[in-house]
């Protein structure tokens, strides 16, 4: 993510969750920068799923961290629609309650996850991975 002149590449996160405070424990474990050559981070806030599905059809998305536990209708469920509607989606992380949900985040094909509570010591690589790998996607063009 690194430019020609050294500094990192702005990156827009979107966080969803109907639960405020879920949002901002996200925000707040990942900070603006989570490593040296990524960001600065612009974050986008979603309550409900149509407000996900919206801001990726606008497009300018790099990461999406959807909240598994989110009502009425889960991240994971929205990871999925994304992969099948999306010819470019962005990169996709679930927050998920139980180590068991994991099998979840594979069917819902998320690139990541992050166990609920965030921790503050990881969630900032693993956003920082990937945002590098999913800066390294080549392009899809739509039709």
């Amino acid at each position: 993510m690194s430019t020609a002149s050294g500094s990192a590449a702005p990156a827009t996160v979107l966080v969803f969750s109907s639960r405020p405070q879920i949002r901002e424990a996200v925000r707040t474990a990942v900070g603006r920068r989570p490593a040296p050559d990524v960001g600065p981070l612009a974050w986008i806030e979603c309550e409900t799923g149509d407000e996900v599905v919206a801001a990726v059809d606008r497009g300018g998305i790099d990461l999406c961290i959807l909240d598994g536990e989110a009502q009425p209708v889960g991240g994971l469920a929205i990871a999925r629609q994304l992969e099948q509607e999306v010819v470019d989606r962005p990169a996709v992380c679930v927050l998920i309650a139980r180590q068991a949900d994991r099998w979840l985040a594979h069917w819902s094909r998320a690139e990541g996850t992050l166990p609920m509570p965030i921790d503050p010591l990881t969630a900032p690589a693993l956003v920082a991975d990937l945002l590098r790998d999913y800066a390294q996607r080549p392009v899809v063009y739509r039709r």
